[in-house]
């Protein structure tokens, strides 16, 4: 079984200001996350039917639901949710999906 978190962002107003801040800050504070077992980031995303594309996908892997639980009630995951509020204000999120695969 996995679990995963998603993140679906808008385009935002200044792509660059977003980038920076997203590779500089945010991700550095992702990979900090008790448990995460994989991380992803896809970009320039169409969907197959209808809709608006996405800018980007953020895609975070955890072994179970709890270990997920666990990584966002952390001090890691507190930053990392806070710093997620000032992502907001460069580029709105889309969705949040939380997901359980079995294997």
């Amino acid at each position: 079984m996995s679990v995963r978190f998603l993140a679906l962002y808008e385009t935002p107003a200044d792509p660059e200001a977003f980038e920076r801040h997203y590779r500089e800050i945010h991700i550095p504070l992702a990979r900090r996350l008790p448990g995460l077992r994989r991380y992803v980031v896809g970009r320039d995303l169409a969907p197959v039917r209808g809709g608006a594309p996405c800018y980007l996908v953020a895609e975070l892997e955890w072994d179970t639901m709890e270990q997920l639980r666990a990584a966002f009630a952390s001090p890691e995951g507190r930053a990392a949710a806070d710093d997620a509020a000032r992502l907001q204000e460069l580029a709105p999120v889309r969705i949040m999906i939380y997901t359980a695969n079995e294997a």
